[in-house]
């Protein structure tokens, strides 16, 4: 798989594997090892993998930005799993400067009822066209663009988009949607308590295996064995908690 980039700059195809690992007040009770590049395609494998074992899903899963992508945010909801999953830019669109930041779209205006955009000034950003999008997963995502019909002397114009032309958004409704729910529940007491859980729940294993254990590299070869000794690591790790 290809490594980020080390100290010469120069990312390289490397023999590695990615983990994934489901926690629960620091004990391991799931583990997948694939040999993705990003965790994002990892998670619905990851979570049919809990049912395989458990005979049904969590009630909730709780995970950073890497995960929330549409396409798991679909299939959270219909496994009925309470997403605390963040998305992109959670964190920075709560900034001052990102909510007084007229380019954003997400800063603009929505008429459902009328299906159009309005830009800072108040004109109308009329939907144009739509399409579909598909993944590196084979997911089909639908897209829609709106745009407006006259920016040539707006006062705004620099501040608002920087293209030529007049503004033209792209918009995903469904992902908007499930941002907006991941939104609320991540905000609301519950998701800052499961916020601050994960970070000391799983983040903590990952250091005890890697930092304290100093396991670093697998001593066998092939993805069969590597799961077999990441079972092993997981049981060594959830008897080393018990006794502890």
């Amino acid at each position: 798989m290809r490594m980020k980039d080390d100290h010469f700059k120069n990312g390289q195809l490397k023999p590695a594997y990615n983990w994934q690992f489901s926690t629960n007040n620091q004990f391991i009770v799931n583990y997948t090892v694939t040999q993705s590049t990003t965790d994002t395609v990892d998670l619905i494998a990851h979570l049919k993998e809990h049912k395989d074992l458990y005979g049904s899903y969590p009630e909730t899963a709780t995970a950073d930005a890497e995960y929330g992508s549409e396409e798991n945010y679909d299939y959270l909801e219909s496994a009925e799993i309470e997403p605390f999953v963040k998305f992109n830019y959670f964190h920075k669109e709560q900034t001052k400067s990102f909510k007084e930041d007229i380019s954003k779209k997400e800063n603009l205006h929505y008429n459902k009822e009328k299906d159009c955009f309005y830009c800072p000034m108040g004109q109308v950003m009329a939907k144009v066209g739509e399409g579909i999008r598909e993944s590196k997963t084979g997911y089909k995502q639908k897209v829609s663009n709106y745009q407006a019909q006259n920016c040539s002397r707006c006062p705004l114009l620099g501040s608002c988009h920087k293209s030529k032309g007049n503004r033209a958004i792209e918009v995903n409704h469904n992902l908007e949607r499930h941002k907006q729910k991941a939104r609320e529940l991540l905000q609301s007491e519950q998701g800052i308590k499961h916020r601050g859980q994960r970070a000391a729940d799983v983040e903590a294993v990952f250091g005890q295996i890697k930092q304290n254990k100093g396991f670093r590299r697998f001593m066998l070869r092939g993805h069969e064995k590597v799961e077999i000794e990441t079972g092993l690591l997981a049981i060594a790790h959830n008897i080393a908690k018990i006794s502890a």
